[in-house]
């Protein structure tokens, strides 16, 4: 997509600080972190959210999955614990409209968040 920030960023057409890679996803540091490990992955192709995922997706969750596994193992939080989110819609505060995974760790997480 043309106007997308995180295609954009696939793209290297918008610099990003990376964390790890894969041929179908991608993970970077969030420039807006919500704590000490804050690490986005999306798949480099375009989908709109994890509502938009359809059997034609082959595996893509998968995918974001397994890299998710891996940032954290780089991250040193696999043992302390970590959090993934996905967001799905503006009342869920989805800002960005492309699939992706948020990786959250390396302090105790609240309960109920927020």
């Amino acid at each position: 997509m043309v106007d997308c920030l995180f295609c954009k960023i696939v793209a290297g057409e918008i610099p990003s600080k990376p964390v790890a890679k894969s041929e179908r996803a991608y993970a970077f540091y969030d420039i807006a972190p919500q704590a000490p490990v804050h690490v986005l992955v999306i798949p480099r192709e375009h989908i709109t959210s994890a509502d938009e995922v359809a059997s034609s997706h082959g595996g893509i969750i998968d995918d974001l999955i397994l890299l998710a596994q891996e940032v954290v193992e780089l991250e040193g939080i696999r043992e302390s614990g970590y959090r993934l989110v996905m967001n799905v819609g503006k009342d869920a505060q989805m800002s960005v409209p492309h699939l992706h995974v948020h990786v959250l760790g390396g302090r105790r997480m609240q309960w109920p968040p927020g």
